[in-house]
Parts: C-alpha cells; structure tokens; sequence
C-alpha cells in the first residue's frame, strides 16, 4: 500500500516499505478466497505482538491473510477506551471490503501475538470479484452473517452481566486457537488490557471476575495465560445459567 510508515505514533497503512479494519471472533463470518489465489504474488511480513500492522483512515490498494498468529482489529470509544472489535485469527483477512469498495479503513490492527502475514495487490482482489459470480455471492452473503453477527452481540451484551460476556469471548478465543492442531484450545494467550478491551470493561473488574471464576476451578493461569479447566461451567456461565459470586 502506498505510504506506508511503521512506526508507532503515526498514521500507518497496511504493512511497511513495499505494502502501503467486529466483538467477534468468528472466521466464517469473514470473506475466505482459495489458497491457490493467495498464492500469487505474496509479500511475506512478520509482526511482532503489539506493533501496527494497519492505520484506520488509511486509503490502501492491498488486502492481507494471516498465515499464523492473532491480530486484533480496534477502534477508540468515545472516552478514549480502546474496544477490540475483532480478533482475526489464521487464515483470516485483513482489508478485504475496503479494497474491493476502494474505502479508508476503518479499524486499526495490531499483532495481538506474534504473526506473520501475506500480503496481496487489491487488484486481484477486484478481479476475482469482477469475474467469478459465485465468489460475489460469497462476498455478499459473508458480509451480511458478519452485520447479523455484530448486531446479535451488541443485543447480548447490552443485556449481559460482565461475568457472562467474559465467559463468552474465552469460549471464542478458545475456539480460535482450538484452530490450531498445536492447541487443544483449553489454554488461550491474551493480555489482560486486550481481554478488557475487547469485552469492553475495565480492567479492574475483569481481574475480579477472573479472580472469583479461578476459584471456582472453572480457570487457571495467568500472566497472560488462561487455562480453560471446567468448560461446561464456563458455558453455563456464559449463557447465564449459572454464576459464580
């Protein structure tokens, strides 16, 4: 993409040098493009956990696939909180729907663990797009489950306590490295700033209810680790039938 810095602090496009963004965390909900199209003309690029790898605001020309890691994809909150909109995981994409509307992006993506992405010519993107109709209805049908998909979380938290909400995105993330046949997804890796911001809640208060779901043995870990030991009550606690005091 064109303009290109990566330097923290500065308005930054998708990549460095030669390549000038929601709570969810749901790959399907996303636009998936065969990996023999992605395999053409790919600029390799690693990142390591907390750089920017994207610029909201930005005008760019290429889309981008992660090969392996998490990237979190944020905005600001009016009381200038960040709010992770997304966790995009392996093989998700990056500035697919701006490239194809020619559109600003509109979140911010960092590494939320150290990745690797490729990057591709928005063009090919285009053209895909332009000349095989079954990948426009698989455009348009991803983009429609991912609006269903934000509207359906933003009702459930707006009637949520934190506790359940907290349930919900380690069952998600759970998911995500469950992804991964290294992972049996029982042990998720997040920040405790990034686990409050994607909820979002304070930090203060998301220690507290993993403080009282460690003990009851439903959790364990820490510094940075969360291991899933009672999946059944952390379901039940996420669905609200059942809470730890």
């Amino acid at each position: 993409m064109d303009g290109i810095t990566h330097a923290s602090g500065r308005r930054v496009g998708i990549g460095n040098t030669t390549i000038s963004a929601n709570g969810g965390i749901h790959l399907n909900s996303r636009i998936v493009v065969d990996d023999e199209f992605l395999s053409c003309r790919s600029s390799v690029r690693r990142f390591r956990r907390g750089e920017v790898i994207a610029g909201a605001g930005v005008l760019v020309d290429m889309f981008a696939r992660v090969h392996s890691g998490l990237v979190n994809a944020s905005t600001m909150l009016p009381d200038g909180r960040e709010f992770i909109v997304e966790i995009i995981p392996k093989s998700g994409l990056i500035g697919e729907l701006e490239v194809l509307r020619r559109q600003t992006l509109s979140l911010e993506y960092r590494a939320a663990a150290n990745c690797e992405l490729h990057f591709f010519e928005g063009r090919l993107l285009r053209d895909m797009y332009a000349s095989d109709p079954c990948f426009r209805e698989k455009v348009f049908s991803r983009a429609l489950a991912r609006i269903s998909e934000l509207e359906h979380r933003i009702i459930s938290n707006a009637a949520s306590t934190l506790q359940s909400r907290l349930a919900s995105t380690l069952l998600r993330l759970s998911a995500v490295y469950g992804k991964d046949a290294a992972n049996s997804g029982d042990e998720v890796i997040i920040s405790q700033n990034d686990l409050a911001a994607t909820l979002p809640a304070s930090r203060e208060k998301v220690n507290q209810c993993l403080r009282r779901l460690r003990e009851c043995k439903i959790i364990d870990g820490g510094q940075g680790k969360i291991r899933i030991l009672n999946r059944k009550a952390l379901e039940a606690c996420a669905n609200g039938a059942f809470s730890v005091k």
